[in-house]
């Protein structure tokens, strides 16, 4: 018996203790040794694997220190009964594992996984959301992350769950210059990202059975995370001007959830008087309104636009931004503005989530907004973005001409890309194919809900990215689009 067991130990036993603990920790859970059993004593087994009787020794005490075998002096170790009877097998184990979660965890559950946002290798891939590596500020960064190590703190200890002062006060400045955003310090909590900051707005102003405002199309994370409360959305449609507010008439919901200066995905920006009727909306429900300003460095044919947020001092206005579209998605540094009467709450609500967001990065972003960094960074990648955009446009323009229809083009990162010729239900069809020739098109489908309305409900849209494209890839992968479209469409 011990000769079997210990011919199964010496393969893995060559490199000392650790496996051999390994391979008898294995055997008793597999039965091998039973509750009660007794192993080898550790000179005979030590003699049969060729190592030292110490090797055998320190094996047998982690196993005892671990609660699988029991030793005594002048006795061979045995192999412990577990608490509740025989340990069962591992098919049993995973028939009879806990399968019960919370009613958050079960809706998390039921979403299906955002496979988009993950790496891959792809030639070319116009997804939203990524950014060149070339147009990261690497020396100005690692000058200004330097430059905060080199200060040593007077101690190590938990920060302001608000976020850095320094940098709240350098984000007060940079939002009065660029978006006339006037607000308090207290105001301003920092947070890892816009994907937090949007679930600390859902966990607090949302209940399982409430309502929330969003548009139709949008964006799909935000619409998944206030969902995830247990709270039903209320899809109002969009037009060339954003959220048509004249639908809010009898809406009762808790928050709207809106991007006003840059719709998402089709790019209208909402006019003042829909943004007073949204405000108007808001007061006369008690509800909140989350704005998200999520790309307004990126303005190009189209005027500065104030933020809803700067109107009747945003009283019941939350304000969210990121660095995600400027420096990179990398980082997850968001910002909140929230009215005076929640800062509190969000404050003890952060602190509770995760005490507070990485200091280092949000000191060297500080010093990089003080020096005047950010800003000349913010208006070189503009420009950057504004020749990737045009050259997207004109490529889009050359090969496929009257065969499409590009909307949202004014502003952002990013065009919404009509094919009058390709039905809405060959979106998979054509996002295989374009997989295969190396690019990677991402359908606005999975934006909608519901469907889109009679003027564009069996077209087929992309929502294209370009900001982490070169010109070359650009017209590259507009070439080979235009390949898939025309393979696709013999099929349809």
């Amino acid at each position: 018996m011990v000769q079997l067991e210990s011919q199964a130990i010496a393969k893995h036993a060559k490199m000392g203790a650790r496996q051999i603990y390994e391979a008898l920790k294995d055997q008793i859970l597999s039965h091998v040794y039973e509750a009660g059993g007794q192993l080898p004593s550790s000179r005979n087994l030590a003699n049969e694997l060729g190592v030292s009787r110490t090797t055998v020794t320190v094996a047998y005490e982690q196993l005892a220190g671990e609660g699988f075998v029991e030793q005594r002096q002048g006795a061979r170790a045995r192999v412990a009964a577990f608490p509740f009877g025989q340990r069962p097998s591992d098919a049993r184990l995973k028939q009879q594992g806990a399968q019960r979660l919370s009613a958050y965890g079960e809706r998390l559950r039921a979403t299906p996984p955002w496979l988009d946002c993950l790496p891959n290798s792809l030639m070319i891939d116009f997804r939203y959301g990524d950014l060149a590596p070339s147009d990261f500020p690497a020396l100005a960064w690692k000058k200004a992350v330097n430059a905060v190590i080199a200060q040593r703190p007077s101690r190590l200890a938990y920060d302001d769950p608000r976020g850095s002062r320094r940098l709240r006060q350098a984000l007060r400045g940079y939002l009065w210059r660029a978006r006339t955003l006037q607000c308090d310090l207290e105001q301003i909590i920092i947070v890892n990202g816009s994907q937090q900051g949007l679930d600390l707005c859902a966990r607090l102003l949302l209940d399982p059975g409430s309502e929330f405002v969003i548009e139709n199309p949008s964006y799909r994370m935000a619409r998944q995370i206030f969902a995830s409360t247990g709270a039903s959305p209320v899809p109002l449609a969009v037009d060339g001007e954003g959220l048509k507010t004249e639908l809010l008439e009898g809406v009762r919901a808790h928050l709207a959830y809106v991007t006003p200066s840059h719709q998402f995905p089709l790019g209208g920006v909402m006019p003042i008087s829909r943004r007073h009727q949204l405000l108007e909306w808001a007061r006369e429900n008690n509800a909140y309104v989350i704005e998200d300003d999520y790309d307004s460095e990126y303005r190009y044919d189209i005027s500065p636009v104030p933020p809803v947020h700067s109107l009747e001092a945003g009283s019941n206005v939350i304000y969210l931004g990121t660095i995600s579209k400027t420096l990179s998605p990398m980082m997850r540094i968001g910002y909140l503005v929230v009215p005076p009467k929640l800062q509190d709450v969000f404050a003890t609500a952060k602190q509770l989530f995760d005490r507070h967001s990485p200091v280092t990065e949000q000191e060297a972003l500080a010093a990089f907004i003080e020096r005047g960094g950010y800003e000349g960074h913010v208006r070189r990648v503009r420009r950057l973005n504004r020749d990737r955009r045009e050259t997207l446009l004109k490529a889009l323009q050359c090969a496929f001409g009257e065969r499409v229809t590009v909307e949202g083009a004014d502003a952002g990162l990013h065009v919404v890309v009509w094919f009058n010729e390709l039905p809405k239900s060959s979106e998979t069809a054509l996002q295989e194919t374009a997989q295969r020739a190396g690019i990677g098109v991402h359908g606005i489908s999975a934006l909608y809900e519901p469907q889109p309305d009679e003027a564009t409900a069996d077209k087929l849209g992309l929502v294209m990215g370009y900001s982490a494209l070169t010109p070359q890839q650009i017209e590259k992968g507009v070439h080979l689009l235009l390949a898939a479209v025309d393979t696709v469409k013999g099929q349809f």
